[in-house]
């Protein structure tokens, strides 16, 4: 079940699944209600959710949280 975007928590890495692309994000900082800025882990390109789902949510739309996520370092944050 996706995750609702006003849920998405600044430092915390997500997978977000749409129109058939797979991105791993990094949430950097939140710019107003349902939109932030992003880190994609990948290719390390910043963008903003607005960006991502500009031309709408596909059938395939998911988006998760990624637990104990070590690639290239990078640990989230622990609360």
């Amino acid at each position: 079940m996706a995750i609702a975007l006003d849920n998405l928590r600044v430092g915390r890495f997500y997978e977000l699944t749409n129109q058939g692309e797979i991105r791993r994000l990094e949430i950097l900082a939140r710019l107003s209600g349902e939109n932030f800025k992003v880190r994609d882990l990948d290719t390390t390109e910043i963008y903003t959710i607005e960006e991502l789902l500009r031309w709408g949510k596909g059938k395939d739309y998911e988006l998760d949280e990624i637990i104990g996520f070590s690639a290239k370092g990078i640990v989230p944050k622990q609360f």
